[in-house]
């Protein structure tokens, strides 16, 4: 496990945990929350399960690209305002070809660590925290990768273990997303739609819409911290085409961050992490 603390006082307000896969997944689904909850005085701790080193890049997978996007991970925690950043220290699984579990992942993956030993890990950096919230993702794992679907089962089952009050599940509305991926269907005829009518989670399943336009700059800069996924590959990378949008779009597309609250009343909707029904 590595551990980065900035020393932060434990005055702040109270205590946020987001829990991801690998670096980049925080820039994506969560830095708008993030960097709002650090600019309103609360602590803001970033776990992350892997070092990312089988993610596709122009850098080659293993060491190398562990210490690249570790490096990356830390700038854009900083651009977030992130008063802590642990890495649990297990393998990338990494992803088949068909978006399914890696035959050749490495002995040490995450999606075949022990739940529980997993859990409990988790769980003493909860306790020692006394987190007040915690974030995951959401059954389906967000599009599916095996390390995000193992983020939901640890994170769910070490809040369990901590008493942890707040369990937030990041997610993206599907209703929205498949609109849009309808609508540039039409230009790429090859994108494939169906791929995404089990991703995500349904908006009438949304509990909490946060806006995070007024942090859509530190949100920007989180992703572009994570150069080596701007690049690599055959075709476009989706980092990579979201820091083209012009800045006064990108407030508007990615001005919401979406989560799900577990056991509420139907049809509660949020706007912000700590707010209760």
């Amino acid at each position: 496990m590595v551990t980065q603390d900035d020393n932060v006082p434990w005055g702040a307000m109270r205590t946020a945990v987001f829990f991801h896969a690998h670096p980049d997944d925080e820039a994506l689904l969560t830095a708008g929350t993030m960097a709002m909850l650090a600019a309103e005085g609360h602590r803001v701790v970033l776990v992350v399960a892997t070092a990312g080193e089988r993610g596709l890049a122009d850098l080659p997978h293993g060491e190398e690209l562990a210490k690249a996007r570790t490096g990356e991970l830390y700038r854009s925690a900083a651009a977030l305002g992130c008063a802590r950043v642990v890495l649990l220290g297990y393998g990338d699984s990494g992803l088949a070809i068909d978006g399914g579990v890696a035959g050749d992942r490495p002995d040490d993956a995450f999606i075949d660590a022990d739940l529980e030993e997993a859990a409990q890990r988790l769980a003493a950096i909860l306790k020692e925290e006394t987190a007040d919230l915690l974030t995951i993702y959401d059954p389906a794992g967000g599009y599916g990768h095996p390390d995000h679907v193992q983020v939901y089962r640890v994170g769910g089952r070490a809040a369990e273990i901590a008493g942890t009050p707040i369990v937030l599940e990041a997610t993206v509305n599907r209703d929205l997303l498949l609109k849009g991926v309808r609508l540039a269907a039409r230009f790429y005829p090859a994108l494939d739609v169906r791929s995404f009518e089990r991703a995500y989670s349904p908006g009438e399943a949304i509990t909490h819409r946060v806006n995070v336009r007024r942090y859509a700059g530190a949100k920007r800069a989180s992703m572009a911290a994570h150069a080596s996924q701007a690049t690599g590959g055959d075709g476009d990378r989706t980092l990579g085409a979201m820091l083209k949008i012009p800045s006064f779009a990108y407030r508007f597309v990615f001005g919401t961050e979406w989560y799900v609250r577990r056991g509420l009343p139907r049809g509660v909707r949020l706007r912000h992490p700590f707010d209760n029904p």
